[in-house]
């Protein structure tokens, strides 16, 4: 086949989920396809020299997106209050690459278009064309953000968006020909909700070998947090887990340690090993596995979110025990006890972390658990075949 795949960034440095997802299906499909990859460039050169690994040709196009930090933000979110797209969508609104889309589409015989993820939609000429590749469905994620919310006017913004959203993300699943969820439980909301007729669920993959651990991997933290500490959802459960938590594992365990290794922190999550002598903010680090093989269990505590967390892939390939709220691990094919352990308050989440870091037995049948899982159903290699006979479909 011959595909132009659109996103609104490329690949490397691959520290978020849906970049793994995507890289490592991009990377088998270009093994036997023919892969256009048109992005967004920020600026970044180490994405741009290393798209030769998964695409036959590369088409950057020049972007800016201001910094969360930055006053431009700030102007966009002001925006926000009166435009009728979702601030988080129109970010990435580009003509430039509208315009580079509707060229490849006169000049080349593309079999199929896709659309990962779906804040580039708004880019591409005729939806009716593509394949939506979602990795989320959006409006959950906003919705449940301004359920959280503690500040008033924060709740009433993040509604506000949440609304946009929806609206922008059921007209977009309505115009497309066809969609390929992460879950079923993200394909049954975009049939029941938005009335998508032709949405599809591919399997999540992982890794293995890559997340095979050494024989004598030292042991360095006893919780850890993998993730984008820039993402909301991350920041909301990494401060939800020190604020309610914590202290009731230290009740009994009072040196008990946490680690939050991902990219980028937030200031707010700086400010927690700021405060806390065992707490460890790893920022940007360029292998994740050395903390993942370094901590007793692996959290997470997920209030708001959506599609399915690689992370718990990743630590059950690294034969680490998992503790997630049930919305932390929506949309996997897990339960309760059997693969990892579930819990949604604060005592529950902290008396399971407990036991995980206290019996060695419970420790040793929930990793071992884990790991018959994923390796036994879910490698990258049959993640993107499916991918593959969807596309055909």
């Amino acid at each position: 086949m011959k595909l132009l795949w659109v996103k609104s960034d490329f690949l490397h440095p691959t520290t978020r989920g849906g970049e793994i997802r995507t890289l490592e299906t991009l990377k088998r499909l270009h093994s036997r396809h023919e892969i256009h990859y048109v992005a967004l460039d920020h600026g970044n050169a180490e994405g741009i020299e290393r798209s030769s690994e998964y695409c036959t040709r590369a088409y950057p196009i020049p972007h800016q997106t201001p910094d969360k930090s930055s006053l431009g933000f700030a102007i966009q979110l002001a925006r926000g209050l009166v435009s009728p797209l979702p601030v988080a969508v129109s970010r990435y609104h580009s003509r430039g690459m509208r315009q580079k889309i509707a060229e490849l589409m006169r000049q080349e015989a593309f079999d199929c278009i896709v659309c990962d993820f779906l804040f580039p939609a708004q880019n591409i000429p005729n939806l009716a064309a593509c394949v939506l590749f979602q990795h989320n469905v959006e409006a959950v994620i906003w919705k449940r953000r301004g359920t959280n919310a503690r500040n008033p006017i924060e709740r009433f913004y993040l509604q506000q968006q949440a609304r946009r959203m929806r609206e922008y993300e059921r007209e977009t699943c309505r115009q497309v020909k066809h969609i390929i969820a992460v879950s079923e439980t993200d394909a049954a909301i975009m049939r029941e909700e938005y009335g998508a007729h032709r949405v599809h669920a591919t399997p999540t993959g992982v890794d293995l070998e890559y997340f095979c651990a050494p024989a004598a991997a030292p042991r360095t933290t006893d919780l850890v947090f993998v993730g984008s500490m820039d993402w909301a959802p991350n920041i909301e459960g990494a401060e939800w887990f020190v604020r309610e938590v914590l202290p009731l594992i230290r009740e009994q365990k009072p040196d008990c340690s946490v680690s939050f290794a991902g990219r980028k922190p937030a200031r707010s999550i700086l400010d927690l090993a700021a405060a806390d002598p065992l707490i460890v903010v790893t920022g940007t680090v360029p292998d994740i596995r050395p903390h993942l093989w370094g901590a007793t269990v692996s959290i997470v505590p997920l209030l708001t979110g959506g599609g399915t967390r690689l992370k718990i892939f990743e630590a059950m390939a690294a034969r680490i025990p998992v503790v997630s709220t049930t919305i932390g691990a929506e949309g996997l094919p897990v339960e309760h006890s059997a693969h990892l352990y579930l819990a949604d308050d604060p005592q529950s989440f902290a008396a399971r972390c407990l036991e995980l870091m206290e019996d060695r037995e419970t420790h040793s049948r929930l990793a071992c658990a884990g790991w018959t899982l994923v390796s036994s159903r879910f490698s990258w290699d049959a993640a993107a075949q499916e991918f593959e006979r969807l596309l055909q479909c």
